[in-house]
């Protein structure tokens, strides 16, 4: 499945569209290059799921948790992350195996400790226009 989108103004309906995926497979990660939108879509994705705090990048943090329409909603960010070990630290299979909608951006570094079937979404940027491209793995 894919979607495209060229202004922030259409990432609500991009969102309301996604939010049942995300319900149905729960653990969603986000792959894209740095300053893509990952946080951004996020952050439209809560709102949409009914998050009563607005989200913000858990770049320091790595994890932080919304309450929302749908339970606890836990937003990740595994990019200061160096190992599966430092992953392993923080919880990440616990949060995995809650049940909670993980909502993960720069999974790969935590890739062996995801078993569950999950949904990526791959975003891509040429110019203004965005790319998203969902795959269940």
């Amino acid at each position: 499945m894919q979607f495209s989108v060229s202004a922030l103004e259409e990432l609500p309906e991009l969102a309301r569209q996604l939010v049942p995926e995300i319900r149905k497979h729960r653990i969603v990660l986000f792959n894209a290059v740095m300053g893509t939108g990952k946080t951004t879509l996020i952050a439209e994705l809560c709102r949409q799921l009914g998050c009563t705090t607005e989200a913000s990048s858990p770049t320091y943090s790595l994890v932080n948790e919304y309450e929302s329409a749908d339970g606890i909603v836990c937003h990740f960010d595994l990019y200061r992350l160096k190992s599966m070990e430092e992953a392993m630290d923080i919880g990440f299979e616990d949060y995995l195996d809650s049940g909670n909608i993980c909502l993960v951006e720069w999974p790969d570094v935590a890739m062996g400790l995801i078993s569950q079937s999950c949904l990526e979404i791959l975003i891509t940027r040429e110019n203004q226009r965005r790319t998203y491209t969902l795959t269940v793995l």
